[in-house]
């Protein structure tokens, strides 16, 4: 589909789109295209009929539109971060009430590795609010990583930044997806922090695709970025090389004590395009609904997963802000006909 669109010169920022270096070995081909900003911006000003349309038909042709991936999310080590992020409570820049939190025990994780797999889930994400772990801080989490694929989940973990071999230990210990989302887009990047620069999250994606680890990877909207910005964000995200296998899409949470909370709220609807935009532009990721649900109402949900989400985080709280309750996910799914369950995507 070819769409005309004229963007005026005089309200654009030059993006810089960094390539990692080494493609998975293990990806199917998928035809992947590059996007400009120009062509995602006409995506995400279509009328909205005709970009669900698009989106449902490109969610169709590569997986199994109504079945939904559960994933848990478990901060494993809260607090303490030496980072600036303007949205997030667990900085030590802002006072915000959460306590920094030493890493959890093995034990305690296979806890709730057991507790989140007998509620449904099939991936199991561990947290811990690190800028950069230190060697000691990777091998200790190459155990609980052990400690959850005994229990037969897909392991996850975001850990911040990593050095060189970080990412191999982990692979080692079994680890499915690393997760480092890119949060916004690059010329925007700098508005919401000041301790790291966005090459510094290339860099670390770069290291996961080598190690041969899956790539989670996404973004927050709702942070005051424009549309325009929207668009650069997902065209970095679609122009990894491959793009990520998944890709979790955050509504800002807004929290007491951070930058960000009085931010004014994004318009529903411009979220669900944002989700549609990313299933087009990525046909074979899982497109995660991730932080913010929790004021969605259920009909902007139901809207999601017609957008092409297919992946959920569900438990009652994601690292330290709320989520739904998992009985209240399962009857939504329930009312809407999909069923949880591992989407496969077909080439």
């Amino acid at each position: 589909m070819t769409t005309e669109h004229t963007v005026d010169p005089s309200t654009t920022h030059p993006l810089h789109f960094h390539a990692c270096l080494d493609t998975h070995p293990e990806r199917p081909a998928a035809g992947q295209r590059v996007w400009s900003v120009e062509a995602v911006l006409a995506l995400l000003e279509l009328p909205f009929s005709d970009l669900m349309f698009q989106a449902q038909t490109v969610h169709r042709a590569h997986f199994d539109p109504n079945l939904v991936e559960l994933a848990t999310l478990l901060s494993v080590k809260t607090g303490g971060c030496p980072e600036d992020c303007g949205y997030c409570p667990q900085s030590v820049h802002f006072d915000t009430g959460v306590e920094a939190s030493k890493l959890m025990g093995v034990n305690a994780v296979h806890s709730a590795a057991l507790a989140a797999k007998a509620a449904g889930a099939t991936r199991f994400c561990m947290g811990a609010a690190w800028r950069a772990p230190k060697d000691r801080d990777i091998e200790a989490v190459a155990e609980l990583v052990k400690t959850v694929k005994a229990t037969g989940l897909e392991a996850c973990a975001t850990l911040g930044m990593l050095a060189d071999g970080h990412a191999e230990t982990l692979r080692d210990a079994g680890l499915d997806y690393y997760n480092h989302n890119l949060d916004s887009a690059p010329d925007f990047y700098g508005d919401i922090i000041t301790t790291r620069d966005y090459q510094d999250r290339l860099d670390t994606l770069a290291r996961v695709r080598h190690a041969g680890i899956s790539v989670c990877c996404g973004c927050i909207v709702g942070l005051g970025e424009s549309r325009l910005q929207r668009a650069g964000l997902i065209a970095e995200l679609a122009n990894l090389s491959p793009y990520p296998e998944s890709v979790p899409i955050n509504h800002l949470v807004k929290v007491a004590g951070t930058p960000l909370a009085d931010q004014p709220d994004l318009d529903p609807l411009e979220f669900v395009r944002t989700i549609a935009v990313a299933r087009i532009t990525m046909p074979m990721a899982r497109v995660r609904l991730s932080a913010g649900r929790q004021s969605m109402s259920d009909a902007v949900q139901a809207l999601c997963f017609v957008a092409g989400a297919n992946s959920i985080f569900y438990g009652d709280k994601l690292l330290t802000t709320p989520n739904p309750q998992g009985n209240d996910d399962l009857a939504l799914l329930a009312r809407l006909g999909l069923k949880a369950g591992q989407p496969v995507a077909r080439p």
